[in-house]
């Protein structure tokens, strides 16, 4: 068998040691957590992503877009010719500073938009700011979430249900209500699900149900606006290593086996979820519609 060329390493690799399996060390950070302080780096596709202007003239809002799944995103979006709004809690400011800096050297614009969500009003604000500052908005995903890991269903307080719910799913409709009215036809929404929603881990209750919420929400938008030429699909990530992982999201004692149950046997990294909501929002996805794509290292899901 003859030599791979440089090209061919970078078209041909294996998905078991593309990225390193990683053995986080117990660690914590206060929700939310930062992506600049979590152990070991994630790859947000910063130095890897090569875009091949899919998105190319894109308006896009993102949701958690300063760190992890909605980071990465963020970066391929820009990395394909899109302008992009970041939406983000205040206290994660240092790392979409990050992001809007490798955004902007990327040509693109970035947007920053800190606030939080779960507030009704601000969904609202949040969405008309995109508008008003990107000239328009043509491409929606809906990434933040809101994960706490509580062992027993005795110590999970009507607080914390609530505010789970708030952030996931009530945020979700009230800012892709608000986003209808300004999108043309051809524009997507892109939401993001999760294995919880169909294996649910006994200490995430009230995540792993919001994100059924959000599986059966986003097929049913799916077809309440197809007919307009919106296109509605989701996105399902397994375990991904980003800092919600270590800000309460999971037992501090599972951290250094995260992923490792997966048929690759890793964690994976948030640059590996970007290809798909680039192609739930590119045109080539065009006949794609209420679909649940799941990017999960191969656990057998719906």
């Amino acid at each position: 068998m003859s030599e791979h060329s440089n090209t061919d390493q970078l078209t041909f690799q294996n998905p078991v040691t593309r990225f390193p399996s990683i053995s986080p060390p117990e660690q914590h950070q206060p929700e939310p957590g930062l992506d600049q302080k979590l152990i070991p780096q994630t790859d947000r596709g910063q130095h890897s992503y090569r875009g091949t202007g899919r998105l190319m003239g894109r308006k896009a809002l993102i949701t958690g877009a300063d760190s992890g799944i909605g980071a990465a995103v963020a970066i391929a979006f820009a990395r394909e010719g899109a302008d992009v709004a970041l939406s983000y809690l205040p206290s994660e400011d240092p790392d979409a500073e990050e992001i809007k800096e490798i955004i902007e050297q990327s040509g693109q614009r970035a947007i920053l938009l800190p606030g939080d969500i779960s507030d009704r009003e601000f969904c609202e604000q949040l969405v008309e700011q995109a508008v008003e500052q990107l000239g328009g908005l043509d491409a929606l995903v809906n990434n933040a979430g809101r994960q706490i890991a509580v062992e027993d269903i005795a110590d999970l307080s009507d607080e914390q249900w609530t505010n789970t719910y708030e952030t996931n799913i009530h945020a979700m409709y009230r800012i892709a209500r608000a986003a209808v009215k300004h999108m043309p036809a051809g524009s997507t929404i892109v939401n993001t699900t999760s294995i919880q929603a169909y294996k649910p881990s006994t200490h995430l209750l009230d995540y792993a149900s919001t994100k059924a919420a959000i599986n059966n929400f986003s097929k049913g938008l799916a077809q309440a606006l197809a007919p307009k030429g919106i296109r509605v699909n989701a996105v399902a990530p397994g375990p991904i290593w980003t800092p919600l992982q270590v800000s309460d999201g999971q037992p501090k004692e599972a951290l250094p086996e995260f992923g490792k149950d997966t048929p690759l046997g890793r964690a994976g990294q948030p640059t590996e979820l970007a290809p798909a909501y680039v192609f739930l929002t590119s045109p080539e996805s065009s006949y794609v519609i209420g679909e649940t794509l799941n990017v999960n290292g191969g656990t057998p899901s719906p």
